[in-house]
């Protein structure tokens, strides 16, 4: 079991797709003593993998007494990141803590591009500068690609790049409409072509060692499948199963593109809500309808809630739209 907590609003960039539109600290972000508590409540709700994510999560001052405290309680702690605030300090400090490993965002190998998508100046060298640090602390990294229509051909370039670095994986993300990315929407890969990208990075995973994901994108597990490949995951979507992220303010979602509050941890401990709330609840009866609910591969892929959410007029449990597979009951659907 996962789990992520967008621990500020601050950050240093501006990326253009950011769901959490991050950019200034917001007031009345949990503190120190809030956060602890919402680990212990994490580790009581049985999850085993905790994500220090952000804004920019190197941008809180505690962070290192908040993993320290995460590893404490037995939790592996992760930092999702940048990469740009990362010196030689910096990783070494994150290592002394505690940090399992670290989530780094690189959505481009042409430098200017990669700058502008995320709106700092330098970024592209600050991120590999932090990956180098990170390397060189015995911090395990994985490497994190947003997936546009100006990028989509540089895949492949950019998993050999991992294999270069020394990345133990790469992640590749497909935009969910959220935040500052509904205002990108047209340029994210829409049904034929992200069905396409999908096959290409199980492809891709065929002739490296490191791990491919993709990420916001659950039918890779029936494309997987079809070319005979095996993974270590077990579902696609796991937003509200085994998957929840908390926002800066202490607000529960099911997924960080799924801008639902269900429950404040201020007000209701996190174990509370996760075994409590009737969303939650919904999401695990794996209900789907449409094509969803008819697809033989509904229990392993689940379609992308909140992409299903966005298009279908907030129907959390809608048939994912993007999806072209034709399901063996689908003619059956009235």
């Amino acid at each position: 079991m996962l789990i992520s907590w967008n621990t500020t609003n601050q950050c240093n960039m501006r990326c253009a797709h950011c769901y959490r539109d991050a950019g200034d600290k917001l007031a009345e972000e949990l503190t120190t003593a809030e956060g602890k508590k919402l680990i212990e409540e994490i580790k009581k709700a049985g999850f085993q993998i905790m994500i220090f994510s952000g804004g920019e999560a190197l941008m809180r001052a505690d962070i290192y007494e908040l993993g320290a405290y995460a590893k404490s309680r037995g939790l592996r702690a992760v930092l999702g990141t940048n990469g740009t605030l990362i010196t030689p300090e910096v990783a070494a400090d994150l290592k002394k803590a505690g940090f399992m490993a670290a989530g780094v965002s690189l959505d481009s190998l042409r430098p200017g591009k990669h700058d502008e998508f995320r709106c700092l100046r330098d970024g592209y060298y600050l991120t590999l500068e932090g990956m180098k640090n990170l390397r060189k602390a015995g911090l395990p990294f994985q490497i994190h690609t947003t997936v546009m229509d100006w990028n989509v051909d540089e895949l492949e370039d950019i998993s050999d790049f991992c294999l270069e670095t020394g990345a133990m994986a790469h992640h590749v993300f497909f935009l969910v409409p959220a935040g500052r990315g509904a205002d990108i929407e047209e340029e994210a890969l829409k049904k034929a072509a992200y069905e396409r990208t999908i096959a290409r990075l199980m492809e891709k995973q065929k002739s490296v060692k490191i791990e491919i994901k993709p990420t916001c994108a659950p039918q890779f597990m029936r494309v997987a499948a079809s070319k005979g490949m095996r993974t270590r995951f077990t579902k696609g979507c796991l937003a509200g199963i085994s998957y929840a992220v908390i926002n800066p303010l202490g607000y529960v979602q099911p997924c960080a593109y799924l801008d639902l509050a269900l429950g404040n941890v201020r007000e209701t401990p996190f174990d509370k809500i996760w075994a409590e709330n009737e969303v939650f609840h919904l999401l695990r009866t794996e209900s789907y309808e449409g094509k969803c609910g008819v697809c033989e591969y509904k229990l392993k892929c689940g379609g992308c809630r909140a992409r299903a959410y966005y298009y279908n007029q907030k129907n959390i449990m809608a048939e994912d739209s993007w999806c072209l597979y034709q399901p063996k009951g689908a003619l059956n659907i009235v």
